[in-house]
């Protein structure tokens, strides 16, 4: 019996047929983060300028003291909401003296559009007391100083610190930069505190201030919460999330 070689091997049709096959590329498949993390943070990074090439902080204020009482506000709160109750707020009260001075009550009532008015008007008036009495009436200026202040944060004071003070410590970590950089395989860590800690290293420190804003309108444009458009995501190719790859949400832990 003679031994059966394979057709194509010899048969000039189906030589020339095969040799028209496209030459697989190297190239990242969909869903596939690129290794290692900087990598994955200088792409995501340079397609989201590309994407949202004026972004920026979306809360409106003229001062440190206004963009203070707005990070506040902005808890649990929209950013369109809290800028449309600044307007009159920082009409009314212009100086901390102002904010230290009135009542619990009317305050709160000043602010009953926004979520959770009550503690935010308390956390107000005692930052702004703390302000007057140890700061001579100005915002500080250190991470250290900011965090005492009652309602300030790490995220607060980040904000405070990058767009008052024009002084860069850390990357500001919303609920929209938690739930990106988990989906696109940035981080593991589910606490605001350690995923910043976290993303530190990974994302250029020349980009710390950028990378949330990009990440902010991604999330509000097309990463949203419950139900991403990943068809329509630039991050697509690189995400470890992406619906049509990925029975998880990394966010959540939950599947699609």
């Amino acid at each position: 019996m003679r031994s059966q070689v394979p057709i194509q091997s010899h048969h000039p049709f189906l030589a020339a047929i095969e040799s028209l096959k496209p030459v697989p590329r190297n190239r990242v498949s969909m869903g596939d983060p690129l290794e290692p993390r900087e990598a994955q943070a200088r792409e995501v990074i340079d397609r989201l300028e590309q994407e949202y090439p004026d972004s920026t902080i979306s809360l409106h204020f003229s001062n440190r003291l206004e963009l203070l009482i707005a990070v506040i506000l902005s808890a649990q709160t929209t950013d369109e909401r809290v800028n449309t109750e600044t307007e009159h707020l920082f009409a009314k009260y212009t100086s901390p003296e102002d904010y230290a001075e009135v009542s619990q009550e009317e305050l709160a009532e000043d602010l009953n559009s926004i979520n959770f008015y009550n503690n935010k008007a308390q956390y107000i008036r005692e930052a702004c007391q703390l302000i007057v009495s140890e700061h001579d009436g100005e915002v500080p200026d250190t991470m250290a100083d900011l965090t005492d202040l009652p309602g300030v944060g790490r995220k607060t004071a980040n904000v405070v610190l990058q767009h008052g003070h024009d002084v860069v410590e850390g990357i500001v970590v919303d609920t929209h930069v938690q739930r990106i950089s988990q989906r696109l395989g940035l981080t593991e860590e589910s606490r605001p505190p350690a995923i910043e800690e976290d993303l530190m290293p990974a994302v250029p420190e020349d980009r710390w201030v950028q990378f949330t804003h990009l990440l902010i309108d991604h999330g509000r444009a097309v990463c949203t919460a419950r139900n991403p458009d990943c068809g329509e995501c630039v991050l697509a190719d690189v995400c470890p999330s992406e619906k049509g790859d990925s029975e998880v949400d990394l966010a959540s832990g939950e599947a699609w």
